[in-house]
């Protein structure tokens, strides 16, 4: 009985305490496309990212029945960094679903008028009315929704005839500075140390939080194997602690740190190994934030291997020293010059294959497609000298002169071979991503290996001279570049052999692949020159090169190919690869494939229109 009338009574508080409005819920999945679209085209900065934001403890005063409850103590804010926007995963403020859907399209044209210095937590009180006014002068369609937003947000604010003297004052001001924004420099300051902050504003962007977060090992693995997936998981706030140094020699016979609790260490060293224990993302559910520290202490978990790594016996060979190339660095807007090594690499075990009988029939359809891009011999019309004379040239011009007009132009037709000058180097990305499978039979690496030799036997139609390479990388001085064929080898057997050889493994440092292909290309003699690249996730690696770094790292590497008079372009199989591919190769520069297995079939008609003089 007492259990039965108990959860009778949580149900009727927490029905009480609520404060928002789950009916009229609005998801960032549900708007993110559409709400990136506001952000860039607003001017927003095309390397910003949009991701989730975490909820947090946030301190400020609740009402009476929300304390009884115990809600309302944690809430989700739009934050701003210069790589990421993050957003309340749900947002469900207000009654009705158009306001909620419209406060995320607000807080998108917030955030590309917000200022690029982005000062931070001192001054974002003033910058987010800036921001406010520079969006409402340039957009005035947005008055109206601003308007309501304001109108709807300010009714569920505590009355500040509620509050105490300084607090009431934060509060007035806020207010003021929401209905006319720009008119309140600064908030008055609180004067009691019992005083609270002022309730968390859905209309405004906070400052980003401090601190690096890294994307974990483990995240890579699970696309790697296909078990991605949409989650509600929270991201966690960061914050550096000292280490704990568990030495006293009172605990040599207790050790009370081995009791495992919500709040437990983990000892990882991150700039060794970036996967956490397997365990450790249990722990973090219940917790608010995450703790990081810096210890150069040697513990037990430097001496576990990492699984990708094989043996040297069984490694793949490189070929030479090495090459060092530079990699961009935009938050110093700098070049670091000889940051990467390239290292050539070849398969050990080669063997000369013939093309497999289940490729056949699909090779013999993309050579009659490529066929009409081929070379050919054509009847050029209207030339001043040829083997033949032009019928309907002479019928004009013998027209033009009894009408007294004269006529240029040849009378002739030349037989002529119209040749394509172009040299194609494919660049396949080869890490471990591509493991992933796609089906009960295939994986996503087998679709390359298909796509590669079928786009290999159909070039062969052309007459085009083309090299295929892949790449991974394991930090910025292992970037493995497989030599899988040369402009100058002939495409048989053994270059089958080498296709059929590669295998998935490590990360994707794109940048420093594609600025080695676009060097290979750009020795060519050839008039046009193409780079064709095969990926099937983001630019990411072990150390720094994840986020925005790696995807700037490869804008600035595409467009030094352009600057060679290399043409990029890239296909993918990456069905987030909408949210960053503009920005690395541009609107026209890409191919997003919805379905992996139309690799193999869409490459050659993609060949055939690029490749259009």
């Amino acid at each position: 009985m007492e259990e039965w009338v108990g959860g009778l009574w949580h149900r009727f508080i927490t029905r009480q305490g609520q404060h928002d409005y789950p009916q009229a819920a609005v998801r960032l999945s549900e708007v993110q496309r559409s709400l990136g679209i506001v952000f860039r085209a607003m001017g927003g900065d095309a390397g910003v990212s949009i991701e989730r934001a975490g909820a947090h403890v946030h301190g400020a005063r609740r009402r009476l029945v929300e304390r009884i409850a115990g809600t309302n103590e944690r809430v989700s804010v739009a934050r701003l960094d210069r790589e990421r926007f993050r957003l309340p995963q749900r947002i469900a403020c207000f009654p009705k679903h158009e306001w909620n859907r419209n406060l995320y399209i607000w807080l998108g044209a917030l955030a590309a008028h917000y200022p690029q210095n982005l000062a931070g937590s001192g001054a974002w009180f003033y910058e987010n009315q800036t921001a406010t006014s520079k969006a409402l002068a340039q957009y005035p369609g947005l008055r109206a929704i601003y308007d309501n937003l304001v109108a709807a947000t300010l009714a569920q604010r505590i009355d500040p005839g509620l509050l105490a003297a300084d607090e009431a004052a934060q509060e007035q001001a806020l207010r003021s500075a929401l209905i006319h924004p720009g008119s309140v420099k600064a908030l008055p300051p609180l004067r009691s140390s019992r005083s609270k902050p002022l309730q968390p504003l859905p209309l405004w962007i906070y400052p980003g939080q401090s601190g690096r977060a890294k994307a974990s090992e483990r995240r890579h693995q699970e696309a790697a194997s296909g078990k991605t997936q949409e989650s509600d998981a929270e991201r966690k706030t960061a914050q550096q602690t000292e280490a704990v140094k568990d030495k006293h020699g009172m605990l040599m016979f207790f050790r009370a740190e081995s009791l495992l609790s919500w709040a437990d260490m983990i000892r990882v060293n991150r700039s060794q190994d970036d996967d956490p224990e397997a365990d450790a993302a249990k722990a973090t559910e219940s917790m608010e934030s995450l703790s990081v520290t810096q210890d150069e202490e040697r513990v037990a978990s430097r001496v576990r291997m990492d699984l990708d790594l094989p043996v040297a016996a069984e490694d793949d060979l490189p070929v030479g020293p090495g090459i060092l190339l530079p990699e961009w660095d935009f938050r110093r807007s700098e070049m670091r010059q000889g940051h990467c090594r390239i290292q050539p690499m070849q398969s050990q075990a080669i063997k000369p294959i013939v093309l497999p009988e289940r490729l056949r029939y699909h090779a013999r359809r993309l050579r009659s497609q490529l066929s009409t891009v081929a070379p050919v011999r054509r009847w050029m019309r209207a030339q001043p000298e040829g083997a033949e004379p032009d019928i309907d040239a002479w019928v004009s011009a013998k027209a033009d002169r009894l009408a007294g007009a004269t006529r240029d132009g040849g009378l002739y037709l030349s037989h002529r071979q119209q040749d394509r000058d172009l040299a194609c180097l494919v660049l396949a990305d080869l890490s471990l991503s591509t493991d992933a499978s796609v089906s009960q039979d295939q994986k996503v690496i087998d679709m390359i290996r298909d796509s590669l030799m079928l786009f290999a036997e159909a070039l062969g139609q052309t007459g085009d001279r083309y090299a295929i390479y892949g790449f991974s990388s394991i930090r910025r001085h292992d970037v493995r570049f497989y030599e899988l064929k040369h402009f100058e080898q002939p495409y048989d057997a053994l270059a089958r052999g080498r296709v059929a050889a590669i295998k998935p493994g490590y990360y994707t440092r794109l940048g420093a692949a594609v600025r080695h292909a676009s060097t290979i290309l750009q020795r060519q003699p050839n008039r046009q020159k193409l780079l064709l690249i095969l990926s099937d996730g983001k630019p990411h690696d072990l150390d720094l090169y994840e986020g925005r770094y790696g995807v700037e790292d490869s804008k600035k590497s595409i467009h030094e190919a352009r600057e060679m008079g290399v043409k990029p372009f890239c296909v993918t199989i990456d069905r987030e690869g909408a949210d960053y591919l503009p920005h690395i190769f541009g609107a026209q520069g890409y191919a997003l494939l919805r379905k992996p297995e139309e690799l193999t079939t869409r490459l050659a008609t993609l060949y055939g229109q690029l490749t259009v003089d």
